[in-house]
């Protein structure tokens, strides 16, 4: 599908940010050279979880607001923000108060999306298709244009949807069982404070929790002779 050449789809994501201020990557395009995708937790206004694509040299993204699942009978609300650049697929931290998007931003799942036909056709009809190769989400998923409203006020509404597969489940929803970075494995606070993650003693106090209960049910046993 031919491209507008003039066209730079990094120039709202430029205009919103402040990058004398801001941590984040600047507004650079790269090279259309692969497929990877990340999924970022990021505690805004509202905390949503931003799920970005790589495709001709930018990542496009969309703004999920409960965050995705893996149960077929869920359907997100994915509403299209920005293109971002190739380099944000790394990015981790906090952006400032008082900047666009304020708050932490935690890497929460990345890996390589495989696209399930023509991916340009996919977005153009607003019903694209692809498999997800990542550490915590696997699968066919869709993203699902929605018929635009005037409520909307310019806005595009998609659908996120987990296709019935091997990965797929009843009620399986990774968001609530994977709380920490696939990057630093850190919190949503640990990020924001500039914590460093605590490992050891995480592990340590379930196991210790783990023996404690192991504990109170074990009964005791009777001597000998005893009654």
């Amino acid at each position: 599908m031919a491209r507008a050449a003039s066209r730079d789809p990094l120039a709202e994501y430029k205009a919103r940010r402040d990058f004398a201020k801001t941590p984040e990557p600047g507004p650079k395009r790269g090279k259309a050279k692969g497929n990877s995708f990340v999924i970022q937790k990021h505690a805004a206004t509202r905390t949503h979880f931003d799920f970005r694509l790589e495709h001709d040299g930018v990542l496009k993204s969309w703004a999920v607001t409960k965050g995705p699942s893996l149960d077929p009978s869920q359907k997100r609300l994915a509403v299209m923000t920005e293109d971002h650049p190739l380099e944000y697929g790394g990015f981790e931290g906090v952006i400032p108060k008082g900047e666009y998007g304020a708050g932490p931003v935690m890497i929460w799942d990345r890996g390589i999306w495989e696209p399930i036909g023509d991916s340009d056709e996919g977005l153009a009809k607003g019903d694209l298709k692809f498999r997800l190769h990542g550490d915590r989400l696997n699968g066919e998923f869709v993203l699902v244009r929605m018929k635009p409203r005037k409520e909307d006020r310019g806005r595009q509404n998609w659908l996120l949807i987990k296709k019935r597969d091997e990965y797929a489940g009843d009620g399986n929803e990774p968001t609530e069982r994977f709380d920490t970075s696939l990057k630093s494995g850190r919190t949503m606070g640990q990020i924001l404070h500039g914590e460093s993650a605590v490992w050891t003693s995480n592990r340590a106090q379930k196991k210790t929790s783990a023996r404690s209960k192991r504990a109170v049910k074990t009964k005791p046993r009777k001597r000998p002779g005893a009654r």
